[in-house]
């Protein structure tokens, strides 16, 4: 493959990628248009149920800052500004949910080698402070 074949081919791939994002988006993670202040301790112990993890994880309350320290691993692949380029946007999604997705990659369950690494490594305080710093930003 040629440089100009293969730009023509990563040009039409990101087109592609922007206009079918938000499907991407939806089979990487379920994102809902909720607050995490939206759920009360009853709906996240029935997401937890849903999804077959144990709902103490999410449970735990994040912090903003913490979040924003430890962020730097994410930002390295996941852009902050909203944008896709063929990894998932992972701001502004629902709090509970991206805790659901992080605990699925730390159990094996949700697959993706990188992300099982990842998330095998942080504890429950770690997700739920990337949760609540990743839920905050603006695009």
């Amino acid at each position: 493959m040629t440089w100009r074949t293969w730009a023509v081919a990563r040009a039409c791939a990101q087109v592609v990628a922007r206009a079918y994002a938000p499907m991407f988006a939806l089979a990487c993670a379920p994102v809902v248009a909720l607050a995490a202040d939206d759920h009360s301790e009853a709906d996240i112990i029935d997401i937890a149920n849903d999804y077959g993890i144990d709902p103490a994880p999410l449970l735990v309350t994040g912090d903003v800052e913490y979040g924003a320290y430890l962020s730097g691993e994410c930002t390295t692949c996941h852009q902050t500004s909203g944008n896709y380029d063929g990894i998932p946007v992972i701001t502004q999604w629902d709090e509970v949910y991206f805790k659901v997705a992080m605990h699925e990659y730390r159990l094996k369950t949700r697959e993706n080698p990188v992300m099982q690494l990842v998330a095998g490594r942080l504890g429950d305080e770690e997700i739920a402070s990337l949760a609540a710093y990743f839920a905050q930003i603006e695009d």
